[in-house]
């Protein structure tokens, strides 16, 4: 979150050979000390940014403080820091060889943004595929996957000869290492075997224990020598599978050889990532081969497929003293994974996979809680704590596994696990457990009053305890950043009244809600560094009356038809819009909050037995609160009488349209983002067409629509309207579209009559998505829009020039990238901000689409995916014609009369710098992975995502001032 730390990662590196550091790292590194400071602040100027003094803003963090303390020196090749007083000094390493190593970066992102302060300072380290290892800036962490910054590595960052004279930085630079690496090298006991042989203190288990459990085979072998239920596997390793003894295996366990159902899964990987279903023996064997094959892992797991049970994962918090383990469970999540519509029968076998983890869509829902009895809670609790402790687990640890009901695989009454009520089965250990803003860990935590900062902050703490040189270190959990909803707890009711209120709104009834939902937590996690402000989260609902699914913008728009739910901390860390509703429902329904609320003070109780012992521990920082449901109208008004400013975030629908926008306004409520009119405007793409029409001669080109709407694609004849658009639009190929949505949503090529045909049977049965390769051509998944839209909008599909990442061996070269530029067009995504008339448009970025045509939900939303150049390698475009491509960006801006902040998508020529329109969004996706975030963190000084967020907040405040 803060530039702080970003000069020690370029001074704290090794020189590599050269007898002096070089000048131009100092000097930026010397620009980012003064801007992390608070000595110089950007701010949007008429033509470009413009610096000014900043001292008015408290930042509650105080994030850039201990870099104040901070000095260098040069010492055998290795630059580092001098001893400071008081702070703990954090390496936070990311990356790794496996696939969730975009994961992994964004748990970093989330590490770095909870744990800094005036006591803690971090500096960021990366491993790449081949296992070399960089110090980085923090801007680079908040990169959407490695692929937008890997080709750049060599300039940007500073590597290391090898993971030897790394760890012999690190010993020298740092007090403490927090590995956020996913999977392997990360999990797997790799990076702790290094950092053990230097003897550098580090967060979470051990090398050789960190081995066993990594291992799922090792792992059920160790259980069940522990007295755990256990699933019955068989391990099919290298080329050595045995069909013969498969068939046997299948027999034992009473499944038919030719089509019993197994789950195929690596016993070395995580995430879900290669896990798949399969039938009978030959099939799994074909699986297992397949796995072996792409490089995932030579030993690969076929167990029994757990029909009828319910998924389940628990985080496991060690409050013991030093190598005291006293492991306590947090209130487990059950995961629910979910069928709507009609789906591909294919979808029956799904499993919790990479995409339902990481995306947010309807296909899987969070219960925490579980639903499950009182007792087999307490049992799961129970068993997590115990297996932690016996399998030598330390710091914290999250357990994944199986509760099944009326089900029995042992019947054993000394084995652990049977109970009256079913089987309780645990199957997955992760080490290292993801760490994004709503993850699991976060979602526990905050349930029994733990904030990001705190639970965080508590892990570190409690590693420092083995090591005799930081046990006696400053206390961390003092210098907390404070969080909102917390005033029963912090006593500081009086001074919440002075603090500016700043009410979040997301959620919404369109295709898009989910991503709302991702933006609004973002904004409001950053917007609490500031102590002046005080940033309430808002879910807007439709009311009983409408359910998700009903149409209630535009022209049939009423206030009766909304609801906004005023939200506490726990509540908002939430996979999809629907369980923040539910959990909502389940605040205030008396007995299920009866039985939350003793369930958190159980487990609140088993904490404090270990944490009441430990000096650093300054009590849980959030209070279990109630949401509160509001009419529209009374929000509305609400707002208005505590002189809140709203920061809009509802994506589609009437957060986009002007509606909301409307209604503000008509109370002389403040918001950010654009106008009524300019963001009328924008919603609808033909009327965003008509408004440019008259810049070609500026170079600044629109795209020829036709629009259709549903009722007339229902009854047309598909040839018919096949033949018609063609015609109008010349061309071969087509790109569909709703007229009034975006994020991907409902986006396709088409390349023949037959692709139309499934489109529009998609559009009549209502399906949430069109599977992979439906259409003519190859494409991933594409998530329709629910509702269906009433109208979509026919064009021509640009050929854009292909830019295809490679990934880079250690004997390679060559760029990371390679792009022939034949068509001389390419797709770029860029952000505008500043008043009305004098926007800035920040530097583009070229957007890669890694499968299909379009660029896909994943590719644009989901943390870990989507590769965005930023800014366009000078080898696809050169520095002139970006500027002309800026430039014009900035006339499409004040032409609709944007204002505050607005994100648009174009095509671009890379020689002449002429932009062709694709759409304008007036309120953007700014969940931790966008683009606009890429694109603060280009401008020089680079703008890091708190101070970002703050400038749109200020830019809308001013504007009603």
């Amino acid at each position: 979150m803060a530039s702080f730390g970003f000069s020690s990662n370029f001074s704290l590196v090794e020189n590599r050979g050269h007898d002096a550091v070089d000048l131009r790292t100092l000097v930026a590194a010397s620009k980012l000390l003064a801007h992390s400071l608070g000595l110089l602040k950007l701010y949007p100027g008429s033509k470009s940014w413009s610096l000014r003094a900043a001292c008015s803003r408290e930042v509650g963090t105080a994030r850039a403080a201990s870099e104040a303390a901070t000095a260098v020196a040069v010492d055998d090749g290795i630059v580092r820091e001098k001893e400071r007083d008081g702070v703990l000094r954090v390496g936070v390493i990311c990356g790794g060889p496996s696939a969730e190593r975009g994961i992994s970066m964004n748990s970093a992102r989330s590490v770095i943004d909870h744990i800094q302060g005036e006591d803690l300072h971090v500096s960021c380290y990366y491993i790449d595929c081949d296992l070399n290892a960089y110090a980085i800036s923090t801007a680079q962490v908040y990169s959407n996957t490695p692929a937008d910054f890997d080709f750049k590595l060599e300039s940007l960052a500073q590597g290391f000869r090898s993971l030897s004279d790394f760890a012999a930085h690190l010993a020298a630079s740092v007090d403490i290492v927090f590995p956020v690496i996913h999977g392997q090298f990360g999990e797997d006991g790799g990076i702790q075997e290094l950092l053990e042989r230097y003897n550098i203190p580090f967060v979470g288990t051990g090398s050789s224990e960190c081995c066993q459990a990594f291992d799922k085979y090792q792992a059920s072998l160790e259980l069940s020598k522990h007295g755990f239920v256990t699933v019955p596997s068989f391990l099919v390793q290298g080329c050595e599978a045995n069909e013969a003894e498969l068939e046997k295996w299948f027999e034992r366990n009473q499944l038919d050889p030719m089509s019993g159902k197994v789950v195929v899964k690596p016993a070395r990987a995580g995430s879900s990532i290669g896990v798949t279903v399969a039938y009978g023996t030959a099939d799994s064997l074909k699986k297992a081969s397949e796995i072996i094959s792409e490089g995932i892992d030579e030993k690969v797991i076929v167990e029994i497929f757990l029909e009828g049970g319910n998924e389940f994962t628990a985080i496991v918090l060690d409050v013991g003293s030093g190598f005291d383990s006293h492991p306590v469970a947090l209130l487990p999540t059950e995961v629910e994974l979910q069928f709507r519509g009609n789906v591909d029968v294919r979808e029956k076998d799904a499993i919790f996979n990479y995409r339902r983890k990481y995306l947010p869509t309807q296909q899987v829902a969070y219960h925490t809680p579980p639903r499950f009895p009182v007792d087999v809670i307490e049992d799961i609790r129970k068993g997590a704590s115990l297996l932690f402790k016996r399998l030598g687990l330390r710091d914290f640890a999250r357990i994944d596994g199986w509760f099944l009901p009326s089900k029995h695989l042992s019947s054993s009454k000394e084995v652990f696990g049977v109970t009256d009520y079913g089987t309780i089965v645990f199957t997955d250990i992760n080490l290292i457990s993801g760490m994004e803003q709503t993850s699991f860990l976060f979602q526990q935590a905050s349930k029994v009053g733990f904030s990001h900062s705190n639970i965080l902050r508590s892990i570190i703490n409690h590693a420092c305890l083995r090591f005799p040189d930081l046990a006696s270190h400053k206390d961390l959990s003092g210098h907390l950043p404070r969080v909102d909803n917390s005033s029963k707890l912090a006593g500081t009711s009086r001074k919440l009244e002075k603090r500016h209120k700043i009410f979040i709104i997301f959620g919404g009834n369109t295709s898009e809600r989910q991503v709302s939902l991702m933006s609004g937590t973002n904004v409001w996690l950053n917007l609490q560094a500031f102590d002046d402000l005080e940033v309430i989260p808002c879910l807007l609902a439709p009311s009983n009356q409408h359910s998700l699914g009903t149409v209630v913008n535009g022209e049939d728009f009423q206030l009766s038809s909304w609801a906004v739910w005023s939200l506490p901390y726990s509540l908002v860390l939430r996979h999809t819009t629907e369980e923040v509703l539910a959990a909502c429902a389940e605040a205030i329904e008396p007995s299920r909050a009866a039985l939350t609320s003793l369930l958190r003070k159980q487990v609140m109780s088993d904490l404090m037995e270990g944490l009441r012992k430990q000096k650093w521990f300054s009590g849980f920082d959030i209070a279990d609160e109630l949401p509160v449901k509001y009419s529209m109208e009374q929000w509305i008004l609400h707002a208005k009488e505590v002189q809140a400013t709203v920061f809009i975030a509802v994506h589609g629908g009437i957060g986009e349209d002007g509606t909301l926008q409307s209604l503000l306004e008509n109370e002389g409520v403040p918001y950010t983002g654009p106008g009524v009119m300019a963001s009328r405007t924008c919603m609808d793409k033909v009327s965003t067409s008509l408004s440019l029409s008259n810049l070609a001669n500026l170079g600044v080109l629109t795209i020829k629509k036709e629009v259709w709407s549903k009722k007339d694609l229902l009854n047309v004849p598909i040839l018919d309207v096949w033949q018609d658009v063609i015609s109008k639009l010349q061309c071969e190929s087509i790109c569909i579209k709703p007229a009034r949505d975006g994020c991907s949503t409902g986006v396709a090529r088409l390349r023949c009559p037959e692709d139309l045909k499934v489109y529009i049977k998609a559009l009549e049965e209502g399906l949430l998505r069109i599977p992979p390769n439906s259409f003519s051509k190859a494409h991933g998944m594409i998530e329709m829009p629910n509702p269906p839209p009433e109208f979509l909008i026919f064009e021509p599909f640009i050929e854009t020039d292909e830019i295809i990442m490679s990934s880079k061996s250690k004997n390679e070269n060559a760029s990371h990238f390679m792009w022939e530029g034949r068509s001389r067009w390419v797709e770029i995504t860029v952000g505008v901000i500043g008043k009305r008339g004098s926007m800035h448009s920040l530097s583009p970025s070229i957007t890669v689409k890694e499968t299909g045509d379009i660029l896909s939900l994943e590719e644009k939303f989901q943390g870990g995916t989507g590769i965005n150049l930023t800014p366009p390698p000078v080898s696809i475009m050169s520095d002139e014609a970006l500027e002309r491509c800026k430039q014009r960006i900035e006339v499409i801006a004040n032409t609709l009369h944007l204002e505050g902040f607005s994100r648009i998508d174009a095509f671009v020529n890379v020689d002449t710098g002429e932009v062709l329109i694709i759409e304008v969004n007036t309120v953007p996706g700014m969940t931790p992975s966008t683009v606009l975030i890429h694109q603060a963190l280009a401008e020089k000084p680079p703008v890091y995502p708190h101070e970002f967020f703050r400038t749109l907040l200020d830019l809308g405040s001013e504007r009603f001032a």
